[in-house]
């Protein structure tokens, strides 16, 4: 029986003009690690993509990295063939496990591939924005495509780039996706010798000189944590294959004179035949 689990909520302290009421409703996916050589990972996919096409209001679904297990062609376009189901706009975030040039999975190629499965994505690099009620989100790249490995890599352009859209939008609430955590997750327990982020204070310092950024949503380290640093609010939300199944469902609501609140969702859902 379908049930939602800990259901989390927090007040944003955030200094941020804003004389529009705007509400939204999106879903997060991470660390699906799908293969065409597991018929059990493509089926806990497709139950979760049935699940959330049941949902109301839903604005899109982001995929917030490892979405395949291992980086080939034929991955992808499974993987692709089947969100490509999903009744709203999908966003995809690269992981660890996506990309990798010896295997002839580039970041280039991989968003190519996304492309000729689904006319409707327009996205062609790993780090983008798009704006939906008001919001401006981030998708932002920490994957490695030449060595690959758990570390997460912030490059100095990525930096600069987040940098740049944050001051150019201190009006506007901005939430960041992401595969790699900035702040890591009190659960994340013996993962922390193996999955942090290179030269994480970088991206931290960048951060801190903001007050615009409501949230960071991030997979890699499997584990559902959710924690507030100097305003932002650090969510990272469980792998698809962990056992209850599920994912997250994020609504955002701010109104004039309040500050922005948070609720999250983690919800559980059957696997399908």
């Amino acid at each position: 029986m379908k049930k939602f689990l800990s259901t989390i909520f927090t007040f944003l302290t955030l200094s941020i003009t804003s004389a529009v009421a705007e509400t939204i409703k999106f879903v997060q996916i991470t660390d699906a690690h799908l293969t065409t050589k597991s018929e059990f990972s493509q089926k806990v996919l497709k139950s979760a993509i049935d699940d959330i096409n049941e949902l109301e209001n839903v604005s899109f679904v982001v995929f917030t990295g490892d979405n395949i297990d291992v980086s080939t062609d034929e991955n992808l376009r499974q993987f692709v063939k089947i969100v490509r189901k999903l009744k709203v706009p999908y966003y995809i975030v690269l992981g660890n496990h996506d990309v990798y040039k010896s295997n002839d999975m580039s970041k280039v190629r991989y968003y190519e591939i996304i492309r000729e499965n689904n006319p409707f994505y327009k996205q062609r690099t790993p780090n983008y924005k798009f704006s939906k009620n008001g919001f401006i989100f981030l998708t932002v790249d920490g994957a490695k495509e030449i060595i690959p490995g758990a570390t997460g890599y912030y490059r100095k352009d990525t930096l600069a780039w987040i940098n740049k859209i944050l001051s150019k939008n201190k009006k506007k609430q901005v939430i960041i996706f992401q595969h790699f955590p900035v702040e890591y997750p009190d659960e994340a327990g013996n993962r922390l010798k193996t999955h942090k982020t290179y030269k994480v204070e970088e991206y931290q310092e960048i951060l801190s000189k903001h007050n615009n950024v409501l949230a960071v949503l991030s997979g890699h380290f499997h584990v559902n944590g959710e924690k507030m640093k100097n305003g932002v609010y650090h969510i990272s939300t469980p792998s698809l294959l962990n056992v209850p199944y599920s994912y997250k469902i994020i609504d955002i609501v701010t109104t004039p004179d309040f500050t922005p609140i948070i609720y999250t969702q983690l919800r559980e859902f059957e696997l399908k035949d």
